[in-house]
């Protein structure tokens, strides 16, 4: 399951959301409200309920700097819902469903997930995730963070979610803007246990980003 809040980083959900697909993953989606104000804003691209396969492929379509790239999904294993259907299958402890993403989670939805709210249902599969004791991966993109957020992701942490910030490294030889998202994504992958192939991984050699990559 991979929700989208309302926190800009849009292109971190579509590299996600490409990594799982090409992994063969089924994909469960879920886009908030605020989400589509921020992909319009970010990408041009007005997410649409009656048309969502449309406007899915035009986004999985596009590179992180906004412009069209080589992607080319295919949307046939997702299954979208509408933010606001809680009566939709992953509202409930008995859909079967691995775990879930937040990408990019916005302190409100961090706030909201933290005290148990289910104000869309983005929240409620959040809720059943952690209730169920699956995986719940929460990708937080904000800086600063305030007090109270802090206190709401260790209370995530402690409830066995994985609070996993959108910083991007370096010493993955990153040379265009893609490969720094396609580096958060592929962390949120990692922790979803989900094979991947869109960083390179640190084996101990200083000084290999400015080197050749190793094939295979």
């Amino acid at each position: 399951m991979v929700g989208v809040s309302g926190a800009s980083g849009t292109p971190y959900a579509a590299a996600v959301v490409r990594g799982l697909l090409a992994a063969g993953e089924a994909v469960d989606l879920v886009v908030s409200r605020a989400s589509r104000l921020t992909l319009l804003d970010e990408t041009g691209i007005a997410f649409r309920d009656a048309h969502w396969r449309d406007d899915l492929r035009a986004w999985l379509a596009l590179g992180a700097d906004g412009k069209p790239a080589t992607f080319d999904a295919d949307v046939s294993d997702v299954r979208y819902w509408a933010a606001g259907d809680l009566a939709a299958g992953p509202s409930s402890g008995s859909y079967p469903v691995k775990g879930m993403l937040i990408v990019p989670a916005s302190t409100a939805c961090v706030a909201g997930v933290a005290m148990g709210l289910s104000k869309d249902l983005l929240q409620r599969v959040a809720s059943v995730t952690l209730k169920e004791r699956r995986p719940l991966i929460v990708a937080v993109r904000e800086t600063p963070l305030s007090g109270q957020t802090l206190r709401q992701l260790v209370a995530l942490d402690e409830a066995g979610a994985v609070v996993l910030p959108a910083s991007p490294a370096f010493y993955a030889g990153a040379t265009h803007i893609q490969d720094l998202v396609d580096f958060v994504a592929g962390r949120v992958l990692d922790a979803a246990g989900v094979p991947h192939r869109l960083y390179r991984r640190w084996e101990g050699e200083l000084g290999g980003a400015s080197g050749p990559r190793r094939a295979g």
